[in-house]
C-alpha cells in the first residue's frame, strides 16, 4: 500500500502495485480531482517523474503529486 500525498494536506493509503493502478484507484476514489492529478508530475520516494509510466510501488512507497515544471 503506497502512501499518497494529495495536493493540500490530505494523505491516503492506496493498494496499487504500479502507477497505472494507482491512478485508476485515485480516479475511482476522488473523481472530482482526477483530471488535476493526471496533469501533475509525481514524486515517488523523492524521484520526480513527468511521465511515470509503469513504475513499481512498494508498500512503503511515498507518492507526492507536484505541479509540472515548464521549460522554455
Amino acid at each position: 500500500m503506497a502512501i499518497v500525498h494529495l495536493p493540500g494536506e490530505q494523505s491516503v493509503t492506496i493498494d496499487a502495485p504500479r502507477v497505472p493502478e494507482l491512478f485508476a484507484a485515485l480516479r475511482q476514489r476522488f473523481p472530482d480531482i482526477a483530471d488535476q492529478l493526471e496533469e501533475m508530475a509525481i514524486a515517488i520516494d523523492g524521484d520526480i517523474y513527468q511521465d511515470p509510466g509503469y513504475q513499481d510501488l512498494r508498500p512503503e512507497t511515498e507518492v507526492h503529486f507536484v505541479p509540472r515544471i515548464a521549460g522554455g
